[in-house]
Parts: C-alpha cells; sequence; structure tokens
C-alpha cells in the first residue's frame, strides 16, 4: 500500500474522533525520518490545541490503528497541533486563511523572484492571487511549491 493510502486511511479513522471533541483536521503525513517511521496527525480547534488534546486524540486513534492494523512498518505515532508558520496544503486551509501574510515558495522564478511573502487575497479553481506590497500577484497552483502562514519574529 502506498503512503497515500496511510495517510488516507487515517484520515478516515480520525475523522470521526476529531468531530467528536470538536476539532479538525489539518492535516495527516507518513514519512520516514532517518530509520524511523513517523504517522503524524496535526490538529485544531477553535482557541488552539493544548496537549491534552493531543494526548485524547493519540490514545482513541492508536486504539483504531492497532484494530485495523494496515501500515506493516513499526511507526511513531504523533498528533500535535499545526504550529504557528504552518504549511497550507489543502483547498480548505487556504479558503480559511483568506486575509492571512504567508510566505510562498514558487517551482521557478517569476521576474526573477522564487520566494516572497504577501497577504493571501483568494483562491479559486487552482488559482490563488496575493497582495504583494500593494501589488495583486496571480499565480497557479501548479507553480507553487509551498505556502505557509508568515510568522512575524
Amino acid at each position: 500500500m502506498a503512503k497515500e493510502n496511510y495517510e488516507e486511511r487515517t484520515e478516515r479513522l480520525l475523522e470521526p474522533i476529531v468531530s467528536e471533541l470538536g476539532y479538525t483536521i489539518v492535516d495527516v503525513e507518513y514519512v520516514k525520518e532517518g530509520a524511523d517511521y513517523y504517522l503524524r496527525a496535526y490538529i485544531d480547534k477553535e482557541g488552539g490545541i493544548a496537549i491534552d488534546d493531543c494526548e485524547k486524540v493519540s490514545r482513541k486513534l492508536e486504539e483504531e490503528l492497532d484494530k485495523e492494523d494496515f501500515i506493516p512498518n513499526a511507526y511513531i505515532l504523533e498528533v500535535s497541533s499545526p504550529g504557528l508558520g504552518r504549511q497550507l496544503k489543502k483547498e480548505q486551509h487556504y479558503l480559511s486563511n483568506i486575509g492571512q501574510k504567508v510566505d510562498v515558495k514558487l517551482y521557478k522564478a517569476i521576474e526573477k523572484v522564487k520566494e516572497f511573502t504577501g497577504i493571501l487575497k483568494s483562491y479559486e479553481n487552482g488559482h490563488f492571487v496575493f497582495d504583494v506590497e500593494g501589488k495583486d500577484i496571480e499565480i497557479d497552483a501548479a507553480a507553487i511549491s509551498k505556502i505557509n502562514l508568515h510568522v512575524d519574529w
């Protein structure tokens, strides 16, 4: 089974757990780092996620994963908040962050610029509009390698 299927199946198991608790799923990822595999679930709720929230979800998800037992490798399960500068990957992420400051990385430079920070103005049908220093920039989603919420340090 492919990595994407592990993530999708885990998300299906996770959905009723987080819904019951009033949380939302931000992302699920299955990755190999060094010799170890990690199954990570990022959750959120209005007002933010606390460690107790992560612990509740982790215990319930672990029970479901043990029942289903579809991941053949040993892995480390991590449940956490998505963090301040989290990556935006899904349409729901883009739409819920309209008006927010974001950091954008492109696959190829446009007018000699490969990275920029701007306000996410809109997202529709795979097409973004960003306000960069007062100027609207339109970019197709296929040209973007990564979008993260901007964190002012």
